[in-house]
């Protein structure tokens, strides 16, 4: 039983390795193959570079989808929204407030909720997200970076300066790679992102079946920790360095494309089936994506005293997944 426990725990990590890098490998190749092709900086960045964290989540949730581990599917995605909402943000108030654009208030949040809802409706009713609803969450995925890239480009509010923070962060990124190393590190990035599936998903059904806990719960613990590891990582340096201003929308936006683009694909490769659980703990995110919003409401931003409060909620809503 050690010796299995310790080997899907290895299956894990370097799983999540493989996850990590081969997103990080993907998105390069594809930045710079996109700047080559002359597409705006402002474009890559809120597509290519956007979705790049939403990568590890995508190949978990489709690979476990296909393999038949539904719920795994289902609670990675939203095991990694509540993290990322509640223990990211919530880690980084301790550090600075972290200031929430107007924007993010008035649309994101709304659109968060809005697309959790539309999850659970979907989940409630037919207990199924099947093809058709995967390609409708594609649909509005669609619609969705399209009106964020053209909001966003039509806005005055863009300053020179900000332009030129976006430019040298895709020059950075894309590295200015030759023909063949774009087609390596894409090609790459999507054979380590999609071994780093198979590795997670087979290691986390492997800890289940041998602890005796359900798939469900590694999902939200273990596998959503691990996917979200970037997104930890990269805010925790930022709120050292006082640099988290875009944190919350970046936070609210990697939700919206794990519900409408992770979810949407998983469901359309291959049908998922939505137990109980995933139905409570689907509105559970939509209670805490409300009160996060509604403190992001009242002072234009999240203090300390808020962060702590959603990390609080963060280790009772953990333990009562682990005790149910």
């Amino acid at each position: 039983m050690i010796i299995t426990i310790i080997t899907a725990l290895l299956l894990l990590i370097v799983g999540f390795i493989l996850l990590v890098k081969g997103a990080d490998f993907f998105v390069e190749g594809s930045a710079s193959v996109a700047k080559k092709l002359k597409i705006p900086s402002l474009v890559i960045g809120m597509t290519i570079v956007a979705m790049g964290t939403s990568l590890p989540e995508c190949s978990v949730s489709i690979i476990a989808s296909m393999n038949g581990s539904n719920s795994l599917s289902i609670s990675n995605a939203v095991g990694s929204n509540i993290f990322n909402l509640m223990v990211v943000c919530g880690i980084c108030t301790l550090f600075i407030p972290l200031e929430v654009a107007k924007d993010t208030i008035k649309r994101d949040f709304p659109l968060s909720i809005a697309c959790a809802l539309l999850l659970l409706f979907t989940g409630y009713t037919s207990m199924t997200l099947g093809r058709t609803e995967g390609i409708v969450f594609l649909i509005c995925f669609a619609f969705f970076i399209l009106i964020m890239v053209k909001s966003t480009m039509k806005s005055r509010k863009i300053s020179n300066e900000e332009m030129q923070e976006i430019d040298e962060e895709i020059e950075e990124i894309s590295e200015n790679l030759s023909g063949v190393k774009c087609l390596l590190y894409i090609v790459g990035g999507a054979v380590a992102i999609k071994f780093g599936g198979d590795f997670v998903v087979n290691g986390a059904t492997s800890i289940a079946r041998t602890v005796g806990v359900t798939e469900t719960v590694i999902g939200l613990t273990i596998v959503a920790l691990g996917t979200s590891l970037p997104e930890l990582v990269t805010s925790i340096v930022a709120a050292r360095k006082k640099e988290v201003d875009m944190a919350v929308g970046n936070v609210i936006g990697s939700n919206i494309f794990n519900i409408l683009m992770v979810l949407g694909i998983a469901a359309t490769i291959s049908p998922i089936t939505f137990l109980t659980e995933n139905i409570i703990d689907i509105i559970v995110l939509v209670i805490f994506s409300g009160l996060v919003w509604a403190f992001a409401w009242t002072k234009k931003q999240l203090d300390k005293k808020e962060g702590i409060i959603m990390l609080v909620l963060y280790v009772i809503y953990t333990v009562y997944i682990l005790m149910r």
